[in-house]
């Protein structure tokens, strides 16, 4: 749970960095700094789900299996 948080932290810490740097704006810093994480969040769940379905489809389906290089 400490390495989640801290890397949610950096995350924040990053996208506020980034938005007040070209805008200047702490307000517009901080939106994003919320808004972005939160939504690359609810992104990477649906991004597991595909994931998830090509691990089972790879099981069910051996011909299917891509050789050691490209598996993730």
């Amino acid at each position: 749970m400490t390495k989640t948080l801290t890397f949610a932290v950096m995350h924040f810490s990053i996208a506020f960095g980034v938005v007040y740097a070209l805008t200047g704006s702490v307000l517009l810093g901080g939106a994003v700094a919320l808004i972005e994480p939160a939504l690359n969040t609810v992104a990477f769940y649906f991004h597991e789900k595909v994931w998830q379905r090509v691990e089972r489809r790879r099981i069910v389906q051996p011909s299917l299996n891509l050789p050691p290089v490209f598996r993730a």
